[in-house]
């Protein structure tokens, strides 16, 4: 009698909330977790982009290598600096560069990219961010193929203390504070996947995003100090911080970004307030990223 009880009234099964936090960190862990999915898919991207390619990703090299030459000796021309000081400064920062601007231009279509997968394959959503995130680190590990070189080149005018620009700050020069780079680049493809996460989700919302996105970002190129050193406006408002032409480059979060990669790779010194804006933009950043995913990760497969 209890048995047929028991069938007649079978306990309800406990209440699943499709938005929680604990679903969005679920997705992050599990993500995680599937790193050898996302690690061969990225690695076969390059593969496949250059494929029947006589030197095949060589090309990414080559490419970034010509582009730094280019307009280091460009620019070194008509900011009257130090060609061996000033041509690394600016491949290491369009080496950086190319990482940030693949992550966002790439991370805005993310999902809208991955439309296939993302109705067919049972994976977190998270699995396409760490996808490509990957794809731009093998870019930058190619890339710096080109600083090695450039290093190699250079490396009497970077090894003792130097200046980039005329009457502009004096560096130390190269030691070991270069490992600080490894963090550095740490905490630049953490920040490389939080947005992702919220550019890409919105994106499949909102298909203007991305176009907007690849417009913004040719502007703020040109407002980071990448092809001009930060040490120029230091010489043209006589050396004052509250100066507006030096809220310039600190009010543009790409320039902390750039800087805590840069800095220790040139043997530069690197303040501590780029450490705490970056910091806190990683702090912030995830937290943001976290409310979207938690409030929208299951719409995206019908947003795409």
């Amino acid at each position: 009698m209890q048995a047929t009880s028991t069938l007649e009234h079978p306990e309800a099964p406990p209440a699943v909330k499709s938005r929680s936090f604990k679903r969005a960190f679920a997705d992050v862990r599990e993500a995680w977790d599937h790193r050898e999915l996302w690690g061969h898919l990225g690695w076969q991207d390059i593969k496949q982009r250059y494929r029947r390619s006589v030197i095949g990703p060589l090309w990414i090299t080559i490419s970034m290598g010509t582009t730094a030459l280019a307009l280091g000796l460009l620019y070194s021309v008509l900011f009257e600096t130090n060609v061996p000081t000033f041509l690394p400064y600016v491949t290491v920062g369009f080496i950086v560069w190319n990482f940030i601007l693949g992550c966002i231009t790439e991370g805005t279509d993310v999902f809208i990219a991955n439309e296939g997968l993302i109705k067919h394959l049972p994976a977190p959503i998270t699995v396409h961010v760490m996808r490509m995130v990957w794809r731009q680190v093998l870019f930058l590990l190619h890339n710096l193929a080109v600083y090695a070189v450039v290093l190699a080149i250079f490396f009497p005018a970077l090894s003792h203390q130097y200046q980039i620009s005329p009457n502009g700050p004096v560096h130390p020069g190269l030691s070991w504070t270069i490992v600080l780079a490894i963090p550095g680049f740490a905490l630049l493809a953490l920040n490389a996947v939080w947005v992702a996460l919220a550019f890409g989700v919105i994106s499949t919302r909102f298909r203007d995003i991305p176009p907007v996105v690849t417009s913004f970002i040719n502007l703020v190129f040109f407002m980071t100090p990448i092809v001009w050193d930060a040490g120029v406006l230091q010489k043209v408002t006589g050396g004052g911080s509250n100066d507006w032409r030096i809220l310039i480059a600190e009010l543009n979060p790409v320039y902390h970004f750039v800087e805590v990669v840069r800095a220790p790779l040139l043997g530069h010194a690197v303040d501590w307030h780029h450490w705490a804006i970056v910091g806190g933009f990683t702090v912030g950043g995830w937290g943001l990223a976290m409310v979207i995913l938690r409030n929208y990760r299951a719409r995206v497969s019908y947003w795409v």
